[in-house]
């Protein structure tokens, strides 16, 4: 449970520095450290982040750094599309969804490690609001499917495209990771009653308020550090999760022996 404890609280850093990443640590934890599915993780991932993702945006509302319009264009289709994503989810076997979220991942830490390309003016842009909902309506699709909040698709859209300073752009994220995150939660509710598995609700809760610390704390440490060697530590770190989990899940159970539960299935049915 320590090393849970330590996760939860590293959930909460990396939303506070970052407006990201949260959910890239979570699931990980969930699966590998306290024993959870593949889809109970990922439904319980979006209760524990999207939480911590509202309370960390409130400090950045009352500095009124969170840019509502990009809330409403971007939050709104992304509700939708995470709706959309989990029911997409339902017939799909977890370790196909903990793949994706593997590479998921993969494409998090290349969008992590080239972020000084985002301090660029000349890069940014005014982007259509069509185009802001598009963006929306598919980061939501990924929330829904896997249990990934996107700040690392949000933060670089919202500087490039949006003309945020980066301090916007991660409170405007996080309000967005939250939508994002409830719709997707909501949705998967209605599926649980069909699963072998509940939520565990002490964890979630657990998660939460540890989280919550980590992610004021996130806040305040960013204010006071090279943030772009923590942005480069957390990227390598995304690259080295995203190999372990897809080794885990392609490699070592592909390999492993069929149960004896399985095989005298196998052999009742031939």
């Amino acid at each position: 449970m320590i090393l849970a404890l330590i996760g939860a609280l590293l959930i909460g850093l990396s939303l506070g520095l970052l407006g990201s990443g949260g959910s890239m640590l979570t699931v990980p934890v969930l699966v590998y450290v306290l024993g959870h599915t593949d889809k109970q993780a990922i439904t319980a991932s979006l209760a524990i982040v999207g939480s911590i993702a509202l309370v960390g945006a409130l400090p950045y509302a009352r500095r009124r750094q969170i840019d509502w319009r990009n809330v409403l264009y971007f939050g709104i289709p992304g509700m939708l599309g995470a709706y959309l994503g989990a029911i997409a989810s339902k017939p799909i076997p977890g370790s196909v969804l903990l793949s994706i979220f593997a590479l998921i991942m993969l494409l998090a830490s290349y969008m992590i490690l080239r972020k000084p390309a985002l301090n660029q003016e000349a890069t940014r842009q005014r982007r259509a609001i069509w185009k802001i909902m598009l963006d929306g309506l598919i980061v939501g699709a990924i929330t829904g499917l896997v249990g990934v909040g996107g700040g690392f698709l949000i933060v670089p859209a919202l500087i490039l495209f949006g003309g945020l300073p980066a301090q916007f752009a991660v409170g405007t994220s996080l309000a967005i990771i939250a939508m994002n995150s409830a719709s997707g939660f909501y949705k998967r509710l209605d599926a649980v009653v069909h699963e072998p598995w509940s939520i565990d609700w002490s964890v979630i809760g657990l998660f939460i308020i540890v989280g919550v610390a980590g992610s004021f704390a996130g806040q305040f440490i960013g204010s006071k550090i090279n943030q772009r060697s923590f942005h480069r530590l957390f990227g390598w770190f995304l690259i080295v999760m995203a190999l372990y989990i897809l080794g885990r899940e392609l490699i070592l159970k592909r390999s492993a022996p069929e149960s004896p539960a399985s095989q005298i299935t196998t052999a009742a049915d031939d």
